[in-house]
């Protein structure tokens, strides 16, 4: 992370504070868009997500972040966008069809490939390994945050019991591809 920023962020320098909380707001909304996040709820999130920022900066946290200040801030946004999502979902109706099984999911990029580590690359690498059907369950799972129920509700399985089952062997199949993978 980049020094300047934590110490902007650490020693209350309101015009530095106030020039980075600007720099990257228009662009981080652009990103929330695809998640048709209200524009209200954008700001609230962004606004959440530079406290917690600053927060980690004030407890010296960010010291030992390798990623920069702007992939570390999309990065805590996009986990408050999740949790905002989640509470669109039990406020109103999901339609499955807006994602079915034959959809394509984003891809997660990140600014720059040098920001991943090791690990991040390896594992990106073999998840594009896997076939369609588990790539669909683990981005449900775990990048979409559904829960295995409402997984099985929503794409026509037998019960919670067969996605938990599913997404174990796509697990499994993920782990033993890294495992076996020369690094």
């Amino acid at each position: 992370m980049e020094n300047q920023h934590i110490d902007a962020l650490k020693c209350d320098d309101n015009s530095r504070t106030k020039e980075l909380y600007g720099r990257y707001r228009d662009e981080f909304f652009a990103f929330s868009r695809k998640y048709n996040i209200d524009k209200t709820d954008c700001a609230d999130i962004y606004q959440e997500a530079f406290i917690a920022i600053r927060k980690h900066a004030i407890s010296g946290k960010l010291h030992s972040v390798n990623s920069s200040f702007k992939t570390y801030l999309f990065g805590i946004g996009k986990h408050l966008i999740y949790n905002k999502l989640k509470d669109y979902a039990t406020k109103s109706s999901y339609n499955p069809k807006l994602h079915n099984a034959d959809s394509e999911y984003d891809v997660i990029q990140v600014e720059d490939e040098k920001e991943l580590t090791e690990e991040q690359r390896l594992l990106q690498h073999h998840f594009n390994r896997l076939g369609k059907s588990c790539q669909q369950m683990l981005t449900l799972s775990f990048y979409r945050g559904l829960t295995n129920e409402e997984i099985a509700k929503q794409y026509g399985y037998e019960s919670e019991a067969v996605v938990r089952s599913h997404k174990s062997r796509c697990l499994k199949t993920l782990k033993d591809l890294i495992k076996t993978s020369p690094r």
